[in-house]
């Protein structure tokens, strides 16, 4: 089997990496590699498909930045909905499956519940607005596909809320933290084992594929991450200057953001779990993890 990862060198892409490492032969490619995936050139995508003539297309490219989107719409949607569109409809061309990543901000953030696959999306913000249109495009190509949503993405890898936290903690006495957002924090590592997973199980069983919510067991607000965070972190390295002595809850209208975040970003995992046969862990198993790999790492 060959397989083509884009967005390489992302958080998410960086432990696919590693994960879709024994299932084949491995192209992986990002905007900066020797052999570039430029995803503000879509037009660019279908030939690069094309030469890598892969089994299976994963793609882990987005853009991001959820503040940053709302001021440059145009180049968000020609990242997260054009792009994946090309890439799913040259995935039809050679009769590849296609894996795509999407997120919880494609909800409106209502109520206390967690969504289902087949809720209602409203997305409150451009950067969930193209990312529905992303996954609306992936289903309109025709392409065999496994659209992944997931929430609250960190790594040891690139920069994250966990790790932002840390930093604070050894510069400021007190700490003003979110706590009316609640969510399940998901690492890269989780996603990228699961793919990779899903991955087998779809090669035998084409009746698979589809759309799954894949997030860590458990929830937990913005506020009590970073309290779980630094308490970790502390107790890992005692010696390091932390300064923080105070972490404040606050409601999201004390810190206003250029995009509206949804309130409520659990996701029903149930489907995922009964399909493929997984069991997700707490959210707090994989922060500990990352938390250790990057404060005890020689």
């Amino acid at each position: 089997m060959r397989l083509l990862l884009l967005g390489a060198n992302g958080q998410v892409g960086w432990e696919l990496q590693r994960s879709l490492a024994p299932l084949g032969e491995l192209v992986a490619l990002d905007h900066d590699t020797p052999e570039p995936a430029d995803f503000s050139r879509p037009e660019s995508l279908a030939a690069l498909v094309d030469r890598v003539a892969p089994d299976v297309v994963v793609n882990a490219a987005a853009h991001t930045a959820v503040d940053k989107a709302e001021s440059e719409p145009a180049l968000a949607h020609t990242l997260n909905a054009t792009a994946p569109g090309v890439l799913a409809r040259a995935a039809v061309e050679r009769g590849a499956l296609f894996v795509h990543y999407s997120t919880d901000y494609v909800f409106d953030g209502s109520g206390h519940q967690p969504r289902a696959e087949d809720a209602p999306t409203a997305p409150l913000s451009v950067y969930g607005r193209t990312k529905l249109a992303g996954e609306q495009a992936v289903r309109e190509s025709g392409a065999r596909h496994l659209i992944l949503r997931t929430s609250w993405v960190y790594a040891a890898r690139g920069q994250n809320f966990p790790k932002t936290m840390l930093r604070l903690a050894q510069q400021r006495p007190e700490l003003r933290v979110i706590d009316d957002q609640v969510g399940a924090p998901t690492g890269a590592e989780l996603l990228a084992d699961v793919t990779a997973h899903a991955l087998r199980r779809l090669r035998a069983e084409a009746g698979l594929a589809g759309t799954y919510h894949v997030a860590a067991a458990g929830e937990t607000s913005w506020h009590g991450l970073a309290r779980f965070a630094i308490d970790t972190a502390r107790a890992l390295r005692p010696e390091l200057p932390w300064q923080v002595e105070r972490i404040e809850p606050i409601p999201t209208r004390d810190y206003p953001t250029p995009a509206q975040r949804p309130l409520n970003s659990r996701l029903d995992t149930g489907r995922l779990q009964a399909a493929f046969g997984l069991r997700l862990p707490p959210w707090e198993h994989g922060v500990r993890r990352m938390l250790a790999e990057i404060l005890t790492a020689p």
